[in-house]
């Protein structure tokens, strides 16, 4: 079975020129084992927002290209949403373009014995992020960060 860091941007690489075609951003991609087996989650983004409609006609897209181009030896389900309110920070880029939004961190090691931080998003300078939290700035390097998403999100940005 590929493993996330084989899959995910290898369907990224495939949703890129889809995403191009239908006007909208590709915002995160998961592949998580979930109690009903494996799950490939693509969450889409547009200025106005995502339909029940745009996630449909992206599914059938994407799920025929994964088909053809894709060796996945694994029962999965595919699922396309919109973001809404708990939006994935998956990139350096997002920090930057999310600054002064609330943000919820979870780091894959303890970071001054915590591995949840819920704070200011600060932005990012190479691969390392920074976050508010309490008033005080903490700096996480990108490849520790196991999450994050914004809080309340309302579609600004």
């Amino acid at each position: 079975m590929m493993s996330a860091e084989e899959l995910i941007p290898a369907v990224r690489n495939l949703a890129r020129p889809v995403c191009l075609e239908q006007g909208v951003e590709l915002i995160h991609v998961e592949w998580l084992r979930e109690p009903g087996g494996w799950v490939l989650r693509l969450y889409l983004d547009r200025p106005g927002g995502i339909t029940l409609d745009d996630c449909a006609v992206f599914s059938r897209q994407i799920s025929d290209l994964i088909d053809v181009n894709l060796d996945i030896d694994a029962s999965y389900r595919l699922e396309v949403s919109s973001p809404g309110p708990q939006r994935p920070l998956g990139q350096a880029s997002d920090f930057n373009r999310f600054k002064g939004h609330q943000a919820r961190i979870r780091t894959a090691r303890p970071v001054s014995g915590r591995r949840t931080f819920t704070g200011i998003v600060n932005g990012a300078e190479g691969d390392t992020v920074c976050m508010l939290v309490d008033g005080q700035p903490i700096l996480f390097g990108f490849s520790s960060i196991k999450k994050a998403h914004l809080l309340n999100y309302n579609g600004d940005n």
